[in-house]
């Protein structure tokens, strides 16, 4: 009996290490736990400030429409701004951008509390959800020193990402409820915590100096060159790496394809000639635009189910769970990314993020057919695993889609893209509920899903070929 006993004990303990002890060596590192939690508490104003504005607005006002264009205008400003800080953090420094930015986020965050409480006129709430978008692109900023600091380790670096996607989605686990329970206490009781978390995470992350990536500026300075200078030289040594990658690839197929020497050296220089043909500073190329646009739709079926499930938990008596509902799918999605990083794929990655992306979008699609609020929170434990490997996948096409130096700015632009989304599908479920109810809603959800999943595949092919690319991590960050 204890034989058996030590073995299934030794048996768990070999689980516990393989799952979890990569995850453990990474924040093992010196610094690195600082910065990856002090990220994630910065990070609260993403569950929170929606839900928290939803929930007031339509307390205070009584009005779905005018909550989901409050939020759509969130969404678009940080769309908005969110590129711009990371361009601007990528050229001038993570501390030098970021104090400012959140000087701006506590000020206005009292100011539209003090607005909705007050019941102002609806311009004025118009006016001050904007400024809500000044939050600094923690995630993006904590990936950049990943990604920095495991430089050439591209299994440890695919890990860290998948470690991002962890805590990321503990502070959904964690803001989705909080953000239900005290919005419906007092906004000001929401903003205020959140407020909190946004000083106690900023000082965590920022006061960390060691494991800061290198602005442009510095590395151009240390470079004896300009700005401008530097950013063409990078530019260039991408396009070498991805040159080399393209002739060997024509090298391999012409020689499968049993040509001859002259056909073969012939193939190597028109695909050097075809990466070299390319603009050599813009980021922008096919596969980025592919993974943008997939995002966009992403973004846009989500909050659409975001404001349909509150709706629906409304007309049930039920709002005050609704926080727990997407802490569910925060939940799910949490143990989704620990297993999903804790494992070597051998599956390319291309048929990983479609496989990820159809579980999540057929699996909200089918939100219409529910008839109570624990139905959907049943579905959302069942679907959320793929969650967050979607997010992790996005990131990991990012690795083989822009240069280091440009690498916050990529990511971005992709959560930029998904904010714009998340905003029309806010406001069109808006629309739907003001006039149809929940189920309105959950009509637009399952549209918008199906929609997702159809533009996905369009852009197969240039999401496909940009995995077989190298990562551009080589280059110099």
């Amino acid at each position: 009996m204890a034989t058996g006993n030590n073995q299934v004990v030794s048996a768990i303990k070999d689980i516990n290490h393989k799952l979890f002890g990569g995850y453990a060596e990474l924040l093992r590192i010196p610094h690195t736990a600082r910065f990856a939690v002090g990220s994630v508490i910065a990070c609260m104003p993403f569950p929170m400030v929606g839900m928290t504005i939803t929930i007031s607005v339509q307390h205070y006002y009584g009005n779905y429409s005018l909550a989901g264009m409050l939020t759509a205008i969130q969404a678009i400003a940080l769309a908005i701004t969110s590129p711009v800080l990371g361009k601007l953090v990528d050229k001038f420094g993570q501390r030098q951008v970021s104090i400012p930015t959140i000087i701006v986020w506590i000020v206005s965050a009292i100011a539209l509390v003090t607005a909705i409480t007050n019941r102002a006129p609806e311009w004025v709430l118009y006016c001050l959800t904007p400024l809500l978008a000044a939050i600094p692109p923690w995630g993006a900023m904590s990936r950049a020193r990943w990604t920095t600091l495991l430089k050439g380790d591209r299994e440890r670096t695919d890990r860290a990402l998948s470690l991002s996607g962890v805590f990321d989605e503990c502070m959904w686990v964690i803001g989705n409820p909080l953000a239900s329970t005290l919005a419906v206490i007092s906004g000001l009781l929401a903003f205020s915590f959140t407020g909190v978390c946004v000083v106690v995470g900023a000082l965590m992350f920022l006061t960390e100096l060691t494991t800061e990536p290198k602005s442009q500026t510095v590395l151009a300075r240390e470079a004896g060159m300009t700005r401008k200078q530097y950013r063409e030289r990078e530019a260039a040594r991408a396009k070498a790496v991805q040159a080399e990658a393209a002739v060997e690839r024509a090298r391999c197929k012409a020689m499968s394809e049993g040509l001859g020497e002259a056909e073969v050296a012939a193939a190597m220089r028109l695909a050097e000639a075809d990466v070299q043909a390319g603009r050599k500073e813009s980021i922008w190329g096919p596969g980025l635009i592919a993974v943008c646009v997939t995002w966009f739709s992403l973004g846009a079926f989500q909050s659409a189910a975001g404001i349909s499930i509150i709706a629906f938990a409304t007309e049930a008596n039920m709002k005050q769970y609704t926080g727990f509902v997407f802490a569910c799918f925060s939940f799910s999605s949490l143990c989704g990314a620990l297993f999903y990083g804790a494992k070597n794929w051998t599956i390319p990655l291309w048929k990983r993020f479609y496989f990820c992306l159809a579980v999540v979008n057929i699996g909200i699609g089918t939100f219409m057919f529910a008839k109570h609020l624990w139905v959907i929170m049943i579905i959302y434990l069942l679907i959320g695993v793929c969650q967050a490997p979607t997010w992790i996948n996005g990131n990991q096409l990012m690795l083989h889609l822009v240069p280091p130096t440009r690498f916050t700015e990529g990511v971005a632009w992709m959560g930029a893209m998904n904010s714009i989304g998340s905003s029309a599908g806010s406001a069109i479920a808006g629309q739907f509920i003001d006039r149809m109810g929940s189920h309105g809603g959950f009509m637009v959800v399952t549209t918008l899903a199906l929609l997702s999943l159809v533009i996905a595949f369009v852009g197969f092919k240039q999401i496909k070929s940009s995995t077989e690319t190298p990562t551009l991590t080589t280059v110099s960050v």
